[in-house]
């Protein structure tokens, strides 16, 4: 359930023309085995499990790891939410079962290498690489608990709400009172009495109070020693025995901290996410893959959005957001041209730079340079203004390569509406 929860906490979309698009953020994700893996490690309940990516693992996990078991949780695992409601596109319903021991293999065999669709992967859908199994746990209660950044305190702010299982949105329009807000001094650290007031929040009906306090310190600690930007657990659940365990739980952690947190960012699945915006972090691009015809490489986040939109008023739809930045080298031009290139639905790319530290020769020849390497069978259209413009023009014209000029924005545009039309 919790990969499809805190939506405006957890994911961010640009929509362009009324369409959802996918916006990429610079913020590492893991999955669910990972995060259990990584919270047991601070001494948070959570459900035994193991991961599996083949039929044979299965057979040894079932023989070693749940020896006794007479039914395991079988869940796959992709980089997105909603996947106990998701569909294969081999037919089988839904990413998550509650199946006999006897039955887990022949499911996981259904599930693994297989193509997973849910509300957030988009039609495409992703591969599942891994499948989790867990115990299935006996739970006499579900509540809900996150911990994210929070611009008005300045600091961590705990949310927490009695009841859980579904999405904060869906939780906070039924039962807006439930959720509690719980905002945590960064520089204290949280104190016995802010857990008590998260554990007042939640209102478990079983569970030891002290223990349960101390659960909730140890999450926090875990989201400030591991340079967390959101955690996420739904449900946080009560068991038989009196426990609080995370039966299911979401991380994001903070791409700045990626030099001291180098075991948990070792843990990115790449294959997960699109190949051409993991090929533009390698370069130290801003890349973000969006559905439209016109490829966009402009020098300035503010630009790039500005770009966008005067696309869109002429008709056109942008095919990404992709910023090179005030101090781009002719490599990462190169680079972004390769990336463009590699999209086929892109019909024509549309250069609009703007010079201030970005120096426009440095632009013009990495785009003769990517012309030599790339295959450009699309119409590129190119706006240059600004430092060294008119050198840049000069290797542009000097080049030989067929290129459409534009004086301005708004001529840019309407001449790469008017290209991909043709």
């Amino acid at each position: 359930m919790v990969r499809g929860s805190i939506g405006r906490l957890a994911s961010r979309a640009l929509s362009v023309g009324g369409k959802w698009q996918h916006q990429q953020l610079r913020r590492l994700n893991i999955h669910e085995y990972q995060g259990a893996d990584l919270m047991g490690k601070f001494g948070i309940n959570v459900p035994k499990g193991a991961v599996v990516g083949s039929v044979q693992e299965v057979k040894e996990v079932l023989k070693n790891v749940f020896p006794s078991e007479k039914e395991i949780v079988v869940k796959s695992q992709i980089l997105a939410g909603g996947r106990g409601l998701g569909t294969f596109k081999s037919g089988l319903q839904g990413g998550v079962h509650i199946v006999k021991a006897e039955e887990a293999e022949s499911l996981a065999a259904k599930m693994l290498n297989q193509v997973l669709v849910t509300k957030q992967t988009g039609p495409q859908g992703k591969v599942v690489g891994k499948v989790y199994l867990c115990e299935k746990m006996s739970l006499v209660n579900e509540m809900y608990f996150a911990i994210t950044l929070d611009r008005q305190t300045a600091g961590p702010l705990i949310i927490a709400c009695s009841k859980g299982g579904t999405s904060i949105e869906d939780l906070a329009e039924k039962y807006p009172d439930m959720i509690i807000k719980v905002p945590v001094d960064v520089f204290k650290g949280i104190t016995d009495e802010d857990a008590a007031k998260v554990v007042d929040g939640l209102a478990p009906k079983t569970a030891d109070r002290q223990s349960s306090i101390e659960q909730i310190k140890k999450l926090y600690e875990l989201f400030c020693k591991s340079d967390c930007t959101m955690l996420e657990i739904n449900p946080l659940a009560e068991t038989a025995d009196k426990k609080l365990v995370a039966a299911d739980a979401k991380l994001n952690f903070d791409d700045n901290a990626a030099f001291r947190q180098k075991e948990i960012f070792a843990l990115r699945d790449t294959t997960q996410e699109d190949p051409r915006e993991v090929a533009a972090a390698k370069a130290d691009l801003n890349y973000i893959g969006l559905d439209g015809e016109i490829g966009c490489m402009v020098n300035g986040a503010g630009l790039a959005m500005a770009t966008m939109d005067i696309i869109k008023l002429h008709g056109g739809t942008p095919a990404n957001f992709l910023d090179v930045g005030g101090s781009a080298s002719e490599g990462q031009v190169v680079e972004a041209f390769k990336i463009l290139t590699s999209d086929d639905r892109v019909k024509a790319i549309l250069v609009n730079i703007f010079g201030g530290i970005m120096k426009c020769d440095v632009i013009a020849s990495g785009i003769v340079n990517a012309a030599k390497q790339v295959d450009l069978k699309v119409p590129v259209v190119v706006r240059l203004e600004g430092t060294n413009v008119d050198q840049g023009k000069r290797i542009l014209k000097e080049s030989g390569l067929t290129l459409i000029t534009a004086e301005d924005l708004d001529d840019a545009a309407e001449k790469a509406v008017k290209a991909y039309a043709k």
